[in-house]
């Protein structure tokens, strides 16, 4: 599995958007290279 993970935002508003939109509107969008974090199980109590 990748440890890191690309996702596109919306410069103005902040909101997630796809890739390709983030990459067609370079001057309001922006692509983002986010390091994902594994899940560590806990025991149930």
């Amino acid at each position: 599995m990748s440890k890191t993970r690309k996702i596109g935002r919306d410069a103005g508003t902040g909101k997630f958007i796809t890739i390709k939109e983030a990459q067609r509107r370079p001057k309001g969008a922006v692509v983002e290279t986010l390091h994902v974090v594994k899940k560590v199980k806990r025991p149930k109590l």
